[in-house]
């Protein structure tokens, strides 16, 4: 039997809503087409004149160990927040590149990782993945600046509270455009 065009195509159309709609399936190919739009999404970066200012800093969290810290404790420094979960392909697109910059910038640049999970799931995927930073649950509201609708949402502020880069989505944290713009922030 001769298969047509049409029916091969049929046939991949079928083969990939299959794919898609299989739960074991999914996650990994959305994981895949988010690392994909991590090559094209550059964020952008605010000039400190048109930049938002971080003003209110009483924001309560807890980590992984029931230790608290408020963000009282970064004023004056730079810092990177990133909004994230576990079950968000985005998310777990861009952590690797998280993971680099953290490896890099840690002991310079606080780094705050905020999901509303449970412990379990958070612990369970930092091993999994082997990713070595740590995160946060938050404890009290979060300024009002932090309003987050949509993750990732990562946000990036120079020691003086100006929200240098507030980028929502999948991006390229290890590029040379951000790690130019930290070096430049910590001088």
């Amino acid at each position: 039997m001769i298969m047509t065009k049409s029916k091969i195509k049929n046939i991949i159309f079928i083969i990939i809503v299959a794919v898609l709609i299989i739960p074991q399936t999914r996650k990994p190919i959305q994981v895949l087409l988010q690392k994909v739009v991590l090559l094209v999404n550059k964020p952008s970066i605010e000039s400190k004149e048109t930049s938002i200012n971080l003003t209110d800093y009483n924001w309560n969290l807890r980590d992984g160990n029931n230790t608290d810290y408020n963000l009282q404790q970064a004023k004056g420094k730079v810092i990177l927040i990133n909004f994230w979960a576990t079950w968000c392909p985005p998310c777990i697109a861009e952590m690797p590149s998280l993971q680099k910059l953290y490896n890099d910038y840690s002991d310079k640049v606080e780094f705050l990782f905020v999901t509303n999970e449970a412990l379990s799931d958070i612990t369970l995927f930092l091993e999994k993945k082997q990713y070595t930073f740590e995160v946060y649950r938050p404890v009290s509201n979060y300024p009002a600046i932090f309003d987050v609708t949509s993750i990732p949402r990562t946000f990036l502020i120079d020691k003086e509270g100006n929200i240098i880069i507030d980028e929502s989505g999948a991006t390229n944290w290890n590029s040379n455009t951000i790690r130019s713009t930290m070096d430049n922030l910590l001088k």
